[in-house]
């Protein structure tokens, strides 16, 4: 709708996962890192939490793209882990292309088996990621990912996880201590500073194809100000904000703009203490920001 008034080629602040506007920032980055590390190292398993909106399905959804580049690895993504047992098996089998799958869960369990076997026989390593891990209610379903970490040889696991989820994983997962010891590395995704707001919001108008400066620089603070940094929360004001820009014939979108959208939007308070608690959680001391590290933007 507004897009050819701002001279945009596309809407920047969609809140959809798009690889495409992946912004670094230092977290994001080193989350990125600790993820890949696990996944190329053949670690067994990994936790990424962040508070809603912070990007953790978009840093999934590169993951991915990352993977596929690499053409090492066969990976399976659940993005809606509210299932039984037998239906989050199930799920794990067919996107790994089991041709007939059976119904039997013992049968599922060795089909699944031979299924990750094959794969690293065929020198391809499998990866499952399980994204909204802390919407798994049936305690079962941690069991058996339990279960699959002890398909391994001597040196290395034979299937890596990586859960991404709320706060509140953590706290599900630190009880569960057959699993933890399981855990290679963690991350936790706080909220971008007032200066990576500022690059996160230019660095997707850039994407979008703005060939000049859209917002003014005092409007940048009051952005950061009611969205806390939280990346999701920054696309809903400014897309609000270009919406509403169009609308008056703004040319700028300046602090006074971004203070009536925000009392209109009237955007509840997010939970500030798992907002920006400690990045770091890493059961077995796995190593930071890992040094040779190769991401693709």
């Amino acid at each position: 709708m507004y897009t050819a008034y701002w001279g945009l080629t596309e809407k920047p602040f969609e809140n959809t996962p798009d690889p495409k506007f992946i912004y670094y920032s230092q977290k994001h980055e080193e989350a990125m890192a600790r993820m890949l590390y696990v996944v190329r190292e053949h670690k067994g398993a990994a936790l990424l939490t962040g508070e809603y909106g912070c990007g953790k399905t978009l840093l999934s959804r590169v993951i991915r793209k990352e993977l596929q580049q690499e053409n090492k690895y066969q990976s399976v993504f659940i993005l809606d882990p509210h299932l039984t047992v037998r239906e989050f098996l199930r799920e794990i089998i067919y996107q790994l292309g089991v041709d007939k799958i059976p119904k039997n869960k013992l049968d599922i369990s060795h089909a699944l088996n031979k299924t990750i076997l094959a794969n690293h026989n065929s020198g391809k390593h499998t990866v499952l990621v399980v994204d909204e891990a802390q919407s798994i209610h049936n305690i079962d379903i941690f069991e058996e990912m339990r279960l699959l970490l002890n398909y391994q040889l001597d040196a290395a696991f034979l299937l890596t996880i990586i859960l991404l989820g709320a706060p509140e994983l953590k706290q599900m997962v630190t009880g569960m201590q057959h699993l933890v010891q399981r855990m290679a590395a963690g991350y936790h995704l706080n909220g971008l500073s007032e200066a990576e707001t500022k690059n996160y919001i230019n660095h997707r108008l850039l994407i979008a194809g703005a060939k000049r400066q859209l917002f003014t620089d005092d409007s940048y603070h009051e952005i950061y100000l009611h969205s806390y940094g939280v990346p999701r929360r920054i696309n809903t004001i400014c897309d609000l904000a270009l919406l509403v820009g169009f609308s008056n014939n703004q040319n700028v979108i300046d602090r006074k703009a971004i203070i009536d959208i925000n009392e209109d939007m009237d955007l509840p308070k997010p939970d500030m203490e798992n907002l920006y608690q400690p990045s770091s959680l890493t059961p077995q001391g796995a190593p930071g920001r890992y040094a040779g590290q190769k991401v693709h933007a």
